[in-house]
């Protein structure tokens, strides 16, 4: 199948879905970009022939019927009832399971099926991996996961078998590791990144830890069956009360340009001129606030607003750039 008669064929799906009534054979031909280049009418049937044959081969409802009870004209439409994809429902175990597939079938030999597997489930409304998307282009790994990839198959093991996890983490990129020993309870994603949920046995409490801040040496211990998330607890609540939540006290210095960054100079106070990397600017001091909202605000200024400190904020603003910078490249 040529790339033009690909191109042709949505050219036609689209229109047809696009109507409410019938379309002739005569509006396609004028309207719907491939057709219009046909040298005569007889070219033009043939070819119309063909794609509605195709159409039905490829299981799309195309239907005929008159245009309108005034013109008995023979037009098309598909079947938008008949054309829609049913509903697709997976558990999250399932879901966890397709996520941890896709990041797994990357060879040569099975990459193409595992992206038209994803075009599949995403078609139908199945959020695979939400918020953070798999890119189709490029199957080097997930953003939020890498570096780490080798965590996420022994914690969702784990949490199948209902066992503890015993790991090193660290709060921040410049923050000593700790060993912590937490009842896994799920792991979910919030805006690109991967996250821990369970019951933090040395701090007895529940707490989530991001997967790219653990160190590689993650184990499963105990017996089987241990662990048992309690009833009724909201996984993706608990992780986005975590990352909204600002650490407390804390306040942010941030350099911007002269006449740049506008909305960071409303919302905090200078304190005075400063001359950075050559360029005029003033420094100001921010309540950290939420602080998933401050990374994604100042990385939206670019070059013209550096932070200063806190190092964590820093180093937190720098990772959502270069993540940006990653996915221009691609």
């Amino acid at each position: 199948m040529t790339t033009a008669k690909v191109e042709r064929l949505m050219n036609l799906v689209i229109a047809l879905l696009s109507t409410h009534g019938y379309i002739t054979a005569e509006r396609i031909r004028k309207s719907v970009a491939g057709y219009g280049d046909s040298p005569s009418d007889d070219a033009f049937s043939r070819m119309f022939e063909r794609d509605k044959n195709e159409l039905r081969d490829l299981g799309i409802p195309l239907e005929t019927g008159r245009v309108s009870s005034l013109d008995p004209t023979e037009g098309y439409r598909i079947n938008r009832d008949a054309y829609a994809l049913p509903d697709i429902e997976l558990t999250a175990d399932e879901a966890a399971v397709v996520a941890v597939a896709t990041q797994l079938w990357q060879s040569p030999e099975l990459v193409t099926a595992t992206q038209g597997a994803l075009l599949k489930l995403r078609a139908g409304g199945v959020d695979v991996e939400p918020e953070v998307g798999v890119p189709l282009s490029a199957p080097a790994g997930f953003p939020g996961l890498r570096g780490s990839e080798g965590v996420l198959p022994v914690l969702l093991s784990a949490i199948n078998a209902g066992k503890v996890v015993e790991f090193d983490h660290r709060s921040s990129r410049t923050a000593p590791f700790t060993k912590r020993t937490v009842e896994p309870w799920g792991v979910i994603t919030h805006h690109r990144r991967w996250y821990l949920v369970g019951h933090d046995r040395d701090r007895d409490d529940t707490r989530t830890f991001r997967l790219s801040r653990m160190g590689t040496d993650v184990a499963a211990v105990g017996p089987a069956g241990a662990v048992r998330p309690p009833d009724g607890v909201d996984l993706r609540a608990v992780v986005t009360k975590a990352v909204a939540e600002a650490p407390g006290g804390v306040q942010a210095r941030v350099w911007v340009a002269d006449g740049r960054a506008t909305s960071l100079r409303r919302a905090g106070t200078s304190t005075g001129p400063r001359t950075l990397g050559g360029r005029d600017g003033e420094v100001i001091e921010l309540d950290t606030g939420p602080y998933n909202g401050l990374v994604r605000e100042i990385a939206g200024h670019g070059a013209d607003a550096v932070v200063l400190e806190p190092a964590a904020l820093r180093d937190e603003v720098l990772a959502r750039l270069r993540a940006a910078a990653g996915e221009a490249i691609r």
